[in-house]
């Protein structure tokens, strides 16, 4: 990386505080260690929250999210996996728990029947929109408020700048226009 702050490996014989980071380097470091630790323990605090009102484990609500948003509110079980990052076997279990729950079911897709869909059934619907409608709730208290007016959006278009795999805005005409 040209031009960054890296640290180098110390020649031989060199006193080992030549080898420590910098102090910019350390306050990187604090910075990062900051914002990575605490996502992760808001993160947790919005999902506790979902759960206390649902009863959704994390997985699950993911999984529900992700087809309350799909069309038809359905997906295939390999798209899944891929857009949530589970295994395919983490996302059998889940699905079988879903299942279980009476919140979706699988069904054989009409063209191609070695792919079988993941599809929300009306209460899966009903506790999906439930569960966002408190993390919504969990958001606007413990994020949105305390950044004021924008901050949310201020801080959600700064993480998907440095997003590896952030998509690619779509072109205007090819974004879904309100009817």
């Amino acid at each position: 990386m040209a031009g960054s702050a890296r640290a180098k490996a110390a020649p031989a014989g060199q006193d080992e505080a030549a080898s420590c980071p910098s102090e910019e380097q350390v306050e990187l470091l604090r910075q990062w260690d900051g914002v990575q630790s605490g996502l992760r323990r808001l993160n947790e605090q919005v999902l506790e929250d979902v759960h206390r009102a649902t009863g959704l484990a994390p997985s699950s609500f993911q999984v529900l999210w992700f087809l309350l948003n799909a069309p038809e509110k359905s997906a295939p079980m390999g798209q899944l996996s891929r857009t949530l990052g589970f295994t395919t076997a983490g996302t059998t279990k889940v699905a079988d728990r879903l299942s279980e729950a009476g919140l979706m079911e699988r069904r054989p897709h009409a063209v191609d029947r070695r792919v079988t869909l993941a599809c929300l059934t009306g209460r899966g619907r009903a506790t999906a929109t439930k569960a966002a409608l408190t993390l919504a709730d969990a958001l606007q208290e413990r994020v949105a408020g305390p950044l004021g007016p924008g901050g949310l959006g201020v801080l959600a278009e700064h993480v998907t700048r440095v997003d590896p795999e952030a998509p690619e805005p779509r072109p205007c005409a090819e974004r879904e226009r309100p009817a």
